[in-house]
């Protein structure tokens, strides 16, 4: 069967470029000049990077000078937990427990896992509710057992699969009194939900640019000036000597006009989206009564639609979907193509079965009533066929 149109809902992986973007980022694709270099060419590139970095600052409530431009949201939150880590545990080698959600990224998770196996961390992942939100009293319990052996605690602001906003500032407010750092992943959330990094009072907080409508490849690690960061890579001493390499000055511009857009269009993207998800989640449920939405039904991302369809195997559901040229997720793309039930959904109380009947449909900037629709029409068969194939 073929199909002219192609239904995309998985805004969460990745979103298509914004206009402001690509024009920002080809602007600049001809140009000659890196950012270190003395001569004019390599000042001119300079001054768009110090720009581009101004604008990111800016939207999200920083000072330029806390902007680490990096890869992308991986190597952001890569650079915070092992950076905070090391850079902690130098300075008082008791400092070796780190403390996180069960639902964090794999970018977070994977990391901790190589601290845990190759540094000597002692990886903590702390309880969330049936809704994915962060059980506040069992952080706040650890860190109060022994604060002085606290390294840092990583809490995601609004989980990537099923959309719940984390409780950072109260995560904050208990580490602040015993000056334990807080990186917070807000990849999802830049754009989404307001994120104002002063406001939030964390010392560290990722983003990514091709969740925003930027290019893929860069991103940047928001860290306040006093906080010791040890570097991943070594070389030229960007970055503040936090992380080095030759900055990609046309990708960096275009991520900084997509932050820009992306944090002043917030509020009235947010509206739109929310009511598109609203519908859809209603059509489906329409089509498929027992479908389960996950996550927090209120306080979630607006673009966020996790759902649950009994009898049904996830991979199977998403192929029959993606045969009708409508495209989404079992979840995280980064560990897509994997068929192991989502950490998130077990982490949330659901079983193996429930976790691996489970999809993601993610709206953004391009999504239409006309994909609510296509996908309405669609769910039900591609429903039966999933639980025939199981039967």
């Amino acid at each position: 069967m073929s199909h002219s149109r192609t239904v995309y809902l998985d805004h969460a992986a990745t979103t298509p470029m914004c206009d402001v973007a690509v024009e920002a980022m080809t602007a600049h694709l001809r140009e000659v000049g890196n950012a270190s270099s003395l001569h004019a060419s390599g000042r001119r590139a300079r001054r768009i990077v110090e720009e581009s970095r101004e604008t990111v600052a800016q939207a999200l409530g920083a000072r330029p000078a806390e902007v680490v431009f990096t890869s992308g949201g991986t190597e952001a939150d890569n650079l915070a937990v092992k950076g905070l880590y090391w850079s902690r545990r130098d300075a008082d080698p008791r400092r070796t427990r780190i403390l996180a959600t069960a639902v964090e990224h794999h970018a977070v998770l994977d990391a901790l896992a190589w601290l845990e196996e190759h540094e000597g961390a002692q990886v903590e992942l702390l309880p969330v509710d049936r809704d994915g939100r962060l059980e506040v009293e069992a952080l706040r319990a650890s860190v109060e057992r022994d604060p002085g052996s606290v390294a840092l605690v990583t809490v995601m602001w609004a989980n990537n699969e099923v959309g719940t906003l984390q409780p950072v500032t109260e995560a904050v407010a208990i580490a602040r009194p015993h000056a334990i750092p807080v990186h917070t992943d807000a990849v999802q959330a830049v754009g989404a939900t307001p994120v104002d990094f002063a406001a939030a009072g964390v010392d560290a907080l990722s983003l990514s640019g091709h969740k925003v409508g930027g290019p893929q490849g860069v991103g940047a690690l928001v860290v306040r000036r006093e906080v010791e960061l040890a570097a991943l890579v070594h070389g030229g001493g960007q970055e503040r000597d936090v992380r080095s390499g030759t900055l990609d000055v046309p990708a960096i511009a275009g991520f900084a006009a997509a932050v820009e857009l992306a944090v002043k269009q917030q509020v009235e993207h947010a509206t739109r989206i929310a009511e598109l998800r609203d519908d859809l989640v209603r059509a489906v449920r329409a089509a498929v009564p027992d479908a389960v939405l996950n996550g927090d039904p209120r306080d979630r991302l607006p673009g966020n639609a996790h759902l649950s369809f009994p009898g049904c195997e996830g991979d199977s559901l998403l192929m029959l979907l993606d045969a009708r040229g409508i495209e989404c997720s079992t979840g995280s793309a980064c560990s897509a193509g994997v068929p192991q039930p989502s950490h998130v959904l077990l982490a949330m109380g659901r079983s193996s079965d429930e976790a691996r009947s489970s999809l993601r449909f993610s709206l953004g900037h391009t999504s239409t009533p006309a994909d609510v629709e296509a996908l309405a029409a669609a769910i039900g068969p591609c429903v039966e066929r999933a639980r025939a194939a199981r039967a």
